[in-house]
């Protein structure tokens, strides 16, 4: 898989070097999802040593791979933020994978701060900016967020169908452990939408995934199977499918994992009238609750309390549990409102900051006088455009323009007046840079153009239409009797290889040709 950032930016980093990072790189963003913890080390070493080595489009994939840990992790704000970052440079450098790569995060990002409409707007761009050639594994993935965000957005019939084809890749390629996580979420939503035969099926082929991968269901995969038998009333075969989890031989691949089982636990029970049993599993949910923080889980566990207390008849303390849960479920809200602003507010600054950091350095290197491009960015533009004409064996131009009898307008009317006729010259010179051309001002009166793509007679051609332009325009208004004229030596390169100070230097000299043979002309190289 090559993107059109790798092949820009290839000359600088050794093939073999990039075809690792590549490599290591695609194995972390495939490796299966419970797993997702075990990528941070391996992603931020990869990010240090390809920002070390100039791969810039390695370091932001690793990036991306940063941020989906921290978002699983909770860490809202700060893994949205690298998302972001990501995004703009994907933009910035015509990255499709890594922009795809981003998309993917900021869709999971806006779903976890509540925000559906633009968590579907990423999830679309997620998948639409994947390119043909990418891994199927990956486009599995970006599907099921599709999917997620579709069916939280209440397309529910348009996220099966998404569902279904990130299934059908996972088991065309053999991904099993894919293929649970996918079937996790079907199943999963066709609970929560009542169709209990849908959910059945699904679950079952959820447990036949299982046992290709000789992966057991793991903690919230195994709720949801659970979930599922207690739609039917079957509270024992509930018990059965958690056993593993009271017992601890299952472990857990998600903070909240143990205490929604135990809340599921507790509602069967309580359904079952095992009223002291659905206590004792309430008991232990509370107590992981308590023990890592989960607030949402809290609020849901006295809601399932004050049911438990109504089911035994005893309708004081249910009210009064009742009041306890709204309470939590109060604090809960304002709490992820604060999160949701907190993490927006933490994106918002990370945009600014990179909007004030490319407005400044777009102002480093432009003139202020007349708006033009200064020496500072053709000194760091031109060496990359003569790699790129080289790079192609195609032609490039530049010529130096230097206005005739400047020193006489500066002396003659004044300082003020010059730099009025400069800024008009900066106008013509922006006129006469049209496509990939670029104006800059060297200094003074001396101004250069570049030409990527144009060989000498399109050049010189330019150029003699600037110079015309120049000495007929309206500068009467400006400088009086006085006329305004410039001579422009050019000279041209047919496949790139040449060093930047011979290319001036030839540029120079014609300009200097021009100027002895009686100026306001536009001399180029011999043909």
């Amino acid at each position: 898989m090559t993107t059109k950032a790798a092949e820009r930016d290839h000359a600088p980093v050794d093939d073999d070097v990039r075809a690792a990072f590549a490599a290591t790189l695609i194995e972390l963003e495939t490796r299966g999802v419970t797993e997702f913890r075990t990528v941070r080390e391996p992603a931020a070493e990869v990010e240090r040593a390809a920002r070390e080595a100039g791969d810039e489009e390695a370091a932001q994939r690793a990036a991306v791979l940063r941020a989906d840990v921290l978002l699983r992790e909770g860490r809202v704000g700060e893994g949205g933020r690298i998302a972001h970052q990501a995004r703009a440079w994907a933009e910035a450098h015509d990255s499709p994978y890594v922009l795809a790569r981003a998309h993917r995060e900021l869709s999971i990002f806006y779903r976890l701060v509540g925000d559906f409409s633009d968590a579907l707007t990423h999830g679309v761009q997620a998948v639409s900016n994947l390119t043909e050639d990418v891994p199927l594994g990956i486009r599995a993935r970006h599907l099921m967020t599709l999917a997620v965000a579709l069916d939280d957005g209440g397309s529910i019939e348009e996220g099966d169908r998404r569902s279904r084809e990130a299934l059908r890749i996972a088991e065309e390629i053999g991904d099993h452990e894919l293929a649970v996580v996918v079937l996790n979420n079907m199943t999963y939503t066709a609970y929560e939408n009542g169709d209990e035969a849908a959910a059945i099926a699904l679950a079952r082929a959820m447990e036949v995934a299982s046992i290709r991968c000789a992966r057991p269901l793991a903690g919230n995969e195994l709720d949801t199977v659970a979930r599922v038998e207690m739609m039917g009333g079957r509270y024992e075969s509930v018990e059965a499918k958690l056993a593993g989890i009271l017992d601890g031989s299952i472990p857990v691949n998600e903070g909240d994992a143990a205490g929604e089982c135990l809340l599921t636990l507790a509602e069967a029970r309580r359904r079952a009238g095992r009223f002291a049993d659905a206590q004792d599993a309430l008991d232990r949910a509370i107590m992981e609750c308590e023990s890592n923080g989960l607030g949402r889980l809290r609020a849901r566990a006295r809601e399932e309390q004050a049911a438990l207390h109504a089911a035994q008849g005893d309708f004081q303390r249910a009210y009064e549990e009742h009041l306890l849960f709204h309470a939590d479920a109060t604090a809960l809200h304002s709490t992820q409102r604060e999160a949701r602003a907190r993490a927006l507010q933490a994106v918002f600054e990370a945009n600014e900051a990179r909007r004030a950091s490319e407005r400044f350095r777009e102002m480093a290197h432009r003139d202020a006088l007349t708006g033009l491009y200064n020496r500072r960015y053709v000194n760091e533009r031109l060496p990359a455009l003569l790699a790129e004409a080289a790079a192609r064996r195609g032609p490039i131009s530049v010529a130096i323009a230097d206005l005739d009898h400047f020193k006489r307008i500066n002396d003659t009317l004044s300082h003020a007046t010059g730099d009025t006729v400069l800024q008009h010259i900066g106008k013509l010179l922006q006129e006469a840079a049209t496509g990939p051309a670029i104006a800059a001002r060297m200094g003074g009166e001396e101004f250069l153009l570049i030409f990527p793509g144009l060989d000498s007679a399109a050049a010189r051609k330019r150029c003699e239409l600037l110079r015309l332009r120049i000495r007929t325009h309206a500068w009467q208004p400006v400088t009086g009797a006085l006329p305004v004229s410039t001579s422009i030596g050019v000279t041209t390169v047919i496949d790139g290889r040449a060093t930047v100070a011979a290319l001036l230097s030839q540029a120079d000299r014609n300009l200097y040709a021009a100027k002895r043979a009686g100026r306001d002309r536009v001399v180029a190289d011999p043909a």
